[in-house]
């Protein structure tokens, strides 16, 4: 009996390699917050995830990822469009500055932001024209989150659209459809896979977010401004470090991150053979 041997020997030594660097750097970390969350007893567990500043923590962090997600998906959409669709100078200077959010330290990234829309920043002064607070609200939160999480909606987006036929959009137009119905029937279906996708890696990354918010937001727990992040951190840096509520809290991050991404996967999944069929 013949045995099939692959063109580029190795297997056992690179999927070693592979287990071994997934344990260490993933499997590993995830199993001591396990550990840490167990050493508290159910009541214990249930009392500190049920506290109100915790819960309105979480009420914060989600609900501001989930309001920049949206936007991004806007913003991005347009961004990828241009960059794929036209011809203009500095284009390549755009499209480089998309993976700024990446290469930019967060924390960086929330003293800047922090800064132009507090009231004495030049974006600040000018929404304070109309009655808009930016630094130090729910707003700041979310505009640190558009920030930080525009990258993966647009990177998720380019690829597609480089690949999409200009011929179905002609084709489209010659039958009589208009511009909206074209996009909306003909080109956004195309999309919709791809446009999910940086929708969840835009929120899991902004329901964790932590150095691009924690200026901005002003952390006010009578605001209503504190995120989760901010209150792993606090029982980190306390007095008497709190390790297994600190991992109480995480554990629980870590779990409604997981049910959102499977959910919008679950829903990419439907799309892409919607789309396929």
């Amino acid at each position: 009996m013949k045995s099939k041997r692959s063109v580029i020997p190795g297997f056992g030594l690179t999927m070693g390699i592979t287990v071994a660097m997934l344990s260490i750097f993933i499997l590993i970390p995830l199993a001591s917050v396990l550990g840490y969350s167990f050493r508290l007893s159910p009541a214990e567990f249930w009392e500190l995830i049920t506290r109100p500043n915790v819960i309105q923590a979480f009420a914060t962090s989600i609900g501001c990822a989930f309001a920049a997600a949206l936007i991004n998906c806007v913003f991005g959409l347009l961004l990828a469009w241009v960059l794929v669709r036209y011809d203009f100078p500095g284009k390549r200077l755009m499209d480089g500055m998309i993976e700024l959010p990446f290469a930019l330290p967060t924390a960086v990234a929330g003293i800047t932001l922090s800064r132009m829309y507090s009231d004495q920043g030049v974006l600040g002064r000018f929404l304070e024209r109309f009655g808009i607070q930016a630094s130090y609200t729910k707003l700041g939160i979310i505009i640190a989150l558009v920030f930080v999480g525009i990258p993966f909606v647009v990177r998720a987006l380019q690829p597609v659209l480089e690949k999409l036929p200009e011929s179905f959009e002609e084709a489209s137009m010659m039958l009589g459809a208009g511009r909206f119905y074209t996009f909306r029937r003909v080109i956004l279906p195309e999309l919709m896979p791809a446009l999910l996708t940086g929708f969840g890696l835009a929120l899991a990354r902004g329901i964790g977010e932590y150095g691009s918010v924690i200026y901005i937001s002003g952390n006010s727990q009578k605001e209503g401004t504190q995120v989760v992040s901010y209150i792993i951190m606090q029982k980190l840096n306390s007095g008497s470090v709190d390790y297994e509520g600190a991992a109480a809290i995480a554990l629980v991050l870590l779990l409604i991150s997981f049910l959102l991404l499977l959910v919008i996967n679950l829903i990419q999944i439907a799309a892409g053979r919607r789309t396929r069929q």
